[in-house]
Order: C-alpha cells, then structure tokens, then sequence
C-alpha cells in the first residue's frame, strides 16, 4: 500500500512541475508574435496615393503627353511606386518572421503535446493494474491507520483523478491550439504569396512608367525653348498675382481691423485645416524654389501650391472667414480672397465662384468649381496661396 501512495505522489508532483515548465515553454512564442497591421495601413494609404495619380494621369489626353506637369504627375508617381515596392518587401520580409515565429510555436506545442500524452499514459497504463479496482481503493482507506491516514488516502485519490481529466483536458486544449496556429500559418503563407504577386505586378507598372518618362523627358528636351518660354510666362503670371495680393493686403490693413480671435482660433488649427477642394486630389508642385528632378536646367518657384484634380471637382474654404476680394486675373482665371484674421487664403484659376466680397463663409464652403484646361489635356488645377499678412506661408505644413 505505501508503494501505491507512492507511484500517486510520483504522478502527481512530476505532473504538476511538468505542468508549470510546459505552459510556460508555450507561452514563450506568443510574445515573438509579430503585428503587421501598421504595414497593412500605411500600404493602402500609399496605394490610394497611386491610384489616384493614375487616375489623374489617364483623365489627361494625348495633346498633354510631352506638358511638365504630366512628367511632374509621372516622375511623383514613379517616386510613390518605388516606395510601394520597398514597402511591399518589407511586409514580406515581416511576414517571413512571423512565419518563423508561428513554425517555432508549433514546434514547441507539439513537443508539449508528446510530454503531456506520455504522462497520461503512464497514469492510464498504472490505473489499469488491479489494485486500481473501486474495490482495492475502498480497501487503501479502510485499512489505514488511523482516520488522518484514511483521510489523506482518499485526498491523493481524488486528486489524482482530478489530475487525469485535467491532463484529457490539457490535451484536447493542446490539440486545437496546435490546429489554429497552423491555420494562421497556412493564411500568413497565403498572404506571403499574394504580396509577391503584388510586388510583380507593382514592379511592371514601374518598368512601364519608367519608359514613359523617358520619352516625355527626351520630346520636352527637344523643345526646351518653347518650355522655357511657357515657365517665363507661368512666373510673370505668379508675380502679377503676386502683386495683386500684397496691394489687396496693404489696402486691407489700413481700413480693416484685426479679428484678433479668428487669428488666435486660426493659428491653433495649423496642421489640421483641411485641403481647400472637395474632391480627390493630387498635390503637383510644392511650395518655395525647386530645381526640377529629371530637368536639369529647370527651377520652379511657387508662392502656395497647386493642386490637381478632376474635372467638377469645387474650392471649398479651409477655415470660417469673410471674402475680401473676387478678382480675374490671366493665367489664374477667377480669384478669391478670404480673411482669417490677420491670415488670408487664396484660391485661384476658378471658372466660376460662388461668393462675393463680403460674403461670410464657413470652413468647407465651396466658393467655385475650379477651371478645366480643354487646350492642356483637361487638366484641372487649384492653385491655392496661405499667408500671414503679407508673409508666404507653407500651406502644406497648415493643412492635414
């Protein structure tokens, strides 16, 4: 009897350890487990990117082909494009470790299984002899001792079948862990293999825009004279507008007085205004002086920054205001000023507008559709100023 209290101490306490060191080996993997989410996120933002680009580039026709603002939608394109692959082979690259990570898991759940089976076997293959009979276990506690030592028998006993099913139970649980993480491995392989058809496809795309390019930078470098004179006329054209606007905010500063709270309440929204159309958009020249990416002998310099979209697509106000001036102007189309205070927002090339001077307008009020360019392949172009007074402004840099 005391050899059979024996083999249940034995069971028991090495079950238990055994218990402790196999749920924690298990856990181990879990925290390897690798989070591909912000990949995933920042993928279809990049992606809407490019296709809204291409869809820009379509919208414009075969008279715009050799135009610099085509090559200068193709050349950010390539840029998005390549940036996309790269992003694409890191997402591969995370996945390969997380496959890694799940391989190294089922391994160590599948060894855990082998140890937990093995020592239920052995309890199972114990519990078969004879003396694991309800009768030879009646007689184990009738004929101990004393009452503590029956006591005691029939705790270990209990125990000890309390311990099996947990241990039938442990491997049941084991089993469908096993069959989930291969499931995960199985999708993660899936998804492994639908990011390298993308990153094929993607790096075509790229072998094609490419070959564009260079032909739109050879025909336009073979007629550098009349591109040069068209930027002569473009800045003429910016610094007429120019003019216009700082003789407006001269004007304005000594009749009008400054809404001190509007300033305050604009100056708190910096990197949060909204972008000033109300349709899908591709930003096509920055602010400040640039030298050209593919066109040596090319400088650009832009008081705000234009915008390109679809044709229909309105100019709508970034923040609530008052218009101070509605003004043609060649090269630029329709005109609207609006005052923020002591901050003034400009857009231009409008072919109609909805608003007059001394109008107030709310932020997202459309003010006028902006000009489609039948004779430069449809393309559909906000230009849009931000100023303080009359200092320039980086509008990027204000709007989210």
């Amino acid at each position: 009897m005391r050899e059979l209290l024996l083999v249940i101490l034995f069971f028991g306490a090495a079950t238990l350890k055994g218990i402790a060191q196999i749920d924690s080996t298990a856990q181990q993997p879990q925290r390897n487990a690798v989070n591909v989410s912000d990949l995933e996120k920042q993928r279809d933002i990049m992606l809407k990117d490019i296709e809204m680009t291409t869809t820009l580039l379509k919208e414009t026709d075969a008279s715009a082909q050799n135009s610099l603002n085509r090559l200068n939608l193709l050349t950010q394109q390539l840029a998005a494009r390549r940036n996309f692959i790269a992003l694409l082979s890191g997402e591969i690259a995370t996945l390969n470790k997380k496959i890694d990570a799940i391989t190294k898991e089922i391994s160590v759940l599948e060894d855990d299984l082998v140890k937990i089976k093995e020592n239920y076997a052995r309890s199972m293959q114990s519990q078969q002899h004879e003396h694991r009979t309800a009768q030879y276990k009646m007689l184990l506690i009738l004929s101990a001792e004393n009452l503590t030592q029956s006591y005691r028998r029939m705790r270990y006993l209990r125990e000890y079948s309390d311990w099996q099913k947990i241990e039938a139970e442990r491997i049941m649980n084991k089993q469908a862990d096993i069959v989930n993480r291969k499931a995960e491995l199985e999708k993660t392989l899936k998804d492994k293999q639908r990011l390298y058809a993308q990153r094929e496809d993607e790096g075509k795309n790229l072998f094609n825009e490419e070959k564009q390019q260079k032909n739109i930078v050879g025909d336009i470098k073979k007629k550098q004279k009349m591109l040069l004179a068209q930027l002569r006329q473009k800045r003429a054209e910016a610094a007429a507008l120019n003019n216009r606007i700082d003789a407006f905010v001269t004007e304005d500063i000594k009749t009008t007085d400054t809404e001190l709270n509007l300033s305050n309440d604009f100056s708190e929204n910096k990197g949060m205004l909204p972008y000033p159309l109300n349709g899908s958009y591709k930003v096509v020249s920055s602010f400040g002086e640039h030298q050209h990416q593919e066109l040596a002998n090319i400088r650009t310099n832009n008081n705000g920054i234009d915008i390109q979209t679809t044709a229909g697509v309105q100019a709508v106000t970034i923040f609530n205001g008052v218009v101070t001036r509605v003004f043609p102007l060649p090269g630029f189309n329709n005109n609207v000023i609006i005052r923020h205070g002591n901050y003034i927002s400009v857009y231009s090339n409008l072919s109609k507008v909805f608003v007059k001077a001394g109008d107030k307008v709310a932020i997202r009020q459309p003010l006028g559709e902006i000009y489609t360019d039948a004779e430069k392949g449809n393309e559909t172009i906000l230009h849009f100023e931000l100023r303080k007074e009359r200092t320039k402004l980086n509008p990027q840099q204000w709007l989210r």
